[in-house]
């Protein structure tokens, strides 16, 4: 039913075509004993994902990415009550058919806090950052070994050096003005990033879109999913996403997550420089997103969006 995918714009066809992905669903599915289940297709996301009734989420990845695939059934079934935040439980996982691959997962009870957040009081939204924060400082702390043969990059030192390389080219293809990608190599230049003396499990996009929250029991977080695009790497890169998405450069919210993790705030510039590593930065988008630095510089962006008052 699905055709061979190989590229990303053959995804992002396929992805945007509903009378294709529908009946893929509903037959796999009926293979996993689910025949007859309603079938609700979550609107946000790169790749497919439908609700399968109430308690089940059902994700489809192209042959392209079984990797990610094969990466988050083993993160899902590794994390399973090993979090102070629930993650989703792994019902089953497999090829599908033309290279598609599937995970079967527990749905997560509650809202997206993304879209709560406005409606969320500040004293909830304080702790629910804490909580956020201790949750991560746990994964953080986790012993890596077990999955690191399905989570990279094998080598971290390595993987920044590719991603400094094509840095600016990156930021480019996302429409980033000339006088900022200018400034890139001189300052990734300056910001030394030393290997990890201890490597950690990162989640890499610990952000409001991937964690849940009951409003009707006062806000309490109900889970934290998504762990397709996990590393093993330097706990500074899982604060770009921290910075950036959860507390979204509010300096006291930034605070707060540090105390909660249990550690010093890290430089901004060392937060900067990951946020152009990263490997899905864009910086024009965030540059069109969050609060706009007193001067075009990456120094002064560095201090807007990752200074936490000490």
């Amino acid at each position: 039913m699905l055709p061979s995918v190989d590229t990303n714009d053959e995804l992002e066809e396929v992805v945007g075509d509903e009378a294709l992905l529908r009946p893929a669903a509903q037959d796999l599915c009926a293979q996993l004993g689910l025949a007859g289940a309603r079938i609700v297709r979550f609107p946000e996301g790169s790749l497919p994902v439908y609700a399968v009734g109430d308690a089940l989420v059902l994700k489809l990845y192209p042959g392209f990415e079984a990797t990610e695939a094969v990466r988050e059934a083993r993160l899902l079934s590794h994390l399973w009550g090993r979090l102070p935040i629930p993650t989703p439980r792994l019902q089953a996982a497999d090829q599908y058919k033309n290279g598609w691959r599937f995970v079967l997962m527990s749905r997560l009870p509650g809202e997206d806090l993304n879209e709560a957040w406005p409606r969320i009081p500040r004293a909830d939204q304080e702790r629910i950052v804490a909580e956020a924060a201790e949750c991560l400082a746990a994964l953080h702390a986790l012993d890596p070994g077990p999955v690191a043969s399905v989570v990279g990059p094998p080598d971290w030192s390595r993987f920044l050096a590719g991603q400094r390389a094509a840095a600016v080219e990156q930021q480019a293809a996302g429409g980033l003005a000339e006088p900022w990608l200018e400034q890139i190599p001189d300052f990734l230049r300056s910001v030394p990033l030393t290997a990890p003396v201890r490597p950690a499990l990162l989640h890499t996009e610990l952000m409001r879109e991937h964690l849940t929250v009951d409003p009707h029991d006062d806000w309490r977080l109900t889970g934290l999913f998504d762990f397709e695009p996990a590393m093993i790497g330097a706990p500074a890169y899982d604060f770009v996403s921290v910075g950036l998405f959860l507390t979204a450069a509010d300096p006291a919210l930034l605070k707060l997550f540090y105390e909660a993790y249990g550690r010093p705030p890290f430089d901004p510039r060392e937060l900067m420089a990951y946020t152009l590593l990263h490997v899905y930065s864009d910086l024009n988008w965030y540059l069109r997103r969050l609060p706009a630095p007193p001067r075009k510089d990456l120094d002064a962006l560095a201090e807007t969006w990752f200074g936490s008052g000490g």
